[in-house]
């Protein structure tokens, strides 16, 4: 079995400002060893670098001034000025590298420094629009889905007139579920040419990184596609394709890179759809939203799905999208969460910040981060639990999930455990997690033929050695009491 990835996401725009100074022309190849070094040491990966592709500054003040974005600015970013904003790096111009963070040779060269600490490097690729004043746009506008003039007056939100010309009418890209993003324009699946010139985007891409990141991978689906713009396509006489696009264009582009992995950013219940088209990880959002909100019993019944599934799962619990887990969740239950989603199978995804314990969640529009007072211990806190977890046992050994039980009908809050084993050969991490704000007891049976009749179970986070019973620890199962969001990490 392959090492399993961690992933750690670094908002480009921003971080190179942050760490080098507003004022620096520093780009992506002056990133210091040491700073990948941090990574490494913590079992990060693979990097992904997030918004390096060239938008059209002149769009900012026409759509980055919304009073619902300014409201986002404020509660991020109380000092933030104008120039703070520089737009939305999910509106691309075109796939150029952004020149204020490097060119193909700063990516290059990006890329061989990783690969040199043993990293792999991610880029994006936003499938289902371009920035609506594209360079694309005026030279190829039947990539794109287009209107009436009646049309356009019927519903100027979510369409809008060309900028170049006075005959073309567009529609912006969407969520069928939100409203239009006004700075972009929608691509058009059922077009072959669209297809072919977005294969040819990935392709190159493909050159730069060892993996890709799609945005909204979902949306562009032949089912989502047509329920959204069934209207507009039908009136334009194009028809539903026979496949779907992502089932023709990533098994070319890894028959052209064998190596490179791709990420889809997917929600709806359709994760296993696009791993059977070919996408070796999908967005877990659901782990997510249930470690926030759900009883423990349904988080269980989440860990019992296909372990192949599973595998291909990207868990995480916070991104750029997201609040910060300091905020989402607070500090216990984050960390607790962080164990989960550390000692489960799939990729482990991070986002820069938040192992510092970082409670702003930043605008992508916004170039500048507020400074907050962060406290050393979350930092060391984190740094000490991801240097535990990067072991062998959990990167490529075999998990699986196991019960916990009462041993009688006064045990508190049983419930509210989990566990679940890691085995490489001969050696076993087993993970025990109080995931509840009150103390809670149970027995886990384990499965112990061949260990000594006294064995002891050494708890990895603590530095405590516990000498048990193999009987009773097998046929009662072992006995465990842990205070509230507590967990154990025993190597035996």
């Amino acid at each position: 079995m392959a090492s399993r990835y961690k992933l750690y996401e670094i908002n480009t725009r921003v971080f190179l400002k942050k760490y080098f100074g507003a004022d620096s022309q520093a780009t992506v190849a002056d990133i210091p060893d040491s700073f990948w070094k941090s990574l490494t040491n913590l079992g990060i990966n693979a990097v992904w670098m997030m918004g390096v592709w060239e938008t059209t500054p002149e769009l900012i003040q026409d759509c980055c001034f919304s009073e619902g974005l300014i409201q986002s600015y404020n509660r991020s970013l109380r000092d933030w000025q104008p120039e703070d904003v520089i737009g939305s790096p999910y509106a691309i111009n075109q796939y150029k590298f952004n020149a204020n963070l490097g060119s193909e040779a700063d990516f290059k060269a990006l890329r061989s420094t990783l690969e040199q600490h043993g990293m792999k490097l991610i880029l994006d690729f936003i499938p289902n629009h371009l920035s609506a004043r594209s360079v694309h746009l005026q030279a190829q506008p039947d990539l794109f889905v287009q209107a009436s003039e009646e049309q356009y007056r019927s519903d100027t939100h979510t369409l809008f007139k060309s900028p170049f010309d006075n005959e073309h009418y567009f529609a912006h890209g969407r969520d069928p579920f939100f409203p239009a993003w006004t700075d972009t324009v929608q691509l058009n699946y059922e077009n072959p040419s669209t297809r072919i010139f977005m294969f040819e985007q990935l392709m190159y891409i493909g050159q730069f990184c060892d993996g890709i990141r799609c945005d909204m991978a979902m949306l562009i689906l032949n089912n989502v596609f047509q329920n959204t713009w069934a209207g507009l396509l039908h009136d334009a006489g194009f028809e539903r394709p026979s496949t779907d696009f992502w089932q023709d264009a990533i098994p070319k582009i890894k028959a052209a890179f064998p190596e490179i992995i791709f990420i889809a950013e997917a929600y709806w219940d359709l994760e296993w759809t696009l791993q059977q088209q070919g996408f070796d990880f999908t967005y877990d959002k659901r782990l997510l939203d249930r470690l926030k909100n759900a009883p423990v019993s349904s988080i269980k019944a989440h860990l019992t799905a296909d372990l192949e599934y599973q595998e291909k799962s990207v868990r995480f619990i916070e991104n750029h999208d997201e609040e910060r887990a300091m905020v989402s969740l607070g500090r216990e239950k984050a960390l607790a969460s962080t164990v989960i989603i550390g000692t489960i199978p799939g990729m482990t995804f991070y986002h820069d910040g938040q192992l510092q314990g970082k409670r702003h969640k930043l605008p992508v529009q916004l170039g500048r981060e507020p400074n907050e007072n962060l406290q050393p211990v979350i930092a060391d806190t984190y740094s000490r639990l991801l240097q535990i977890l990067n072991t062998s046992i959990i990167n490529q050994g075999s998990w699986t999930l196991l019960e916990t039980v009462r041993s009688w009908p006064t045990n508190a809050h049983a419930e509210n455990m989990f566990a679940w084993e890691w085995q490489l050969n001969s050696e076993r991490l087993l993970v025990i997690i109080n995931f509840s704000a009150n103390p809670g007891q149970c027995r886990v049976p384990l499965t112990l033929s061949g260990y000594d009749e006294l064995f002891t179970l050494r708890d990895l986070w603590t530095g405590t050695d516990y000498l048990r019973s193999a009987e009773e620890a097998q046929h009662s199962g072992l006995f465990v009491d842990l205070g509230p969001w507590q967990f154990h990490l025993f190597q035996y």
